[in-house]
């Protein structure tokens, strides 16, 4: 009775059903406009620049996870 409750599935095919309709749908959605992919030479670029920007007092994040693995 409680499973019943908690469930809006009365078996457990029926639930793999819903997953699939469900994944169905999502795989024949349109992707979603944003922005537009970048190169990987763009992509490295912006890593490297938000590497830079990710100081903290001087300090490379990259040091201080060196220094906590320790």
């Amino acid at each position: 009775m409680l499973k019943e409750q908690l469930s809006p599935f009365g078996s457990p095919e029926q639930v793999i059903g819903a997953a699939l309709e469900t994944l169905t749908e999502k795989q024949s959605a349109p992707l979603p406009s944003g922005p537009t992919r970048k190169s990987p030479d763009e992509a490295v670029a912006d890593i490297l620049e938000i590497q830079k920007r990710n100081r903290l007092g001087g300090l490379k994040i990259k040091d201080l996870m060196h220094e906590v693995a320790r």
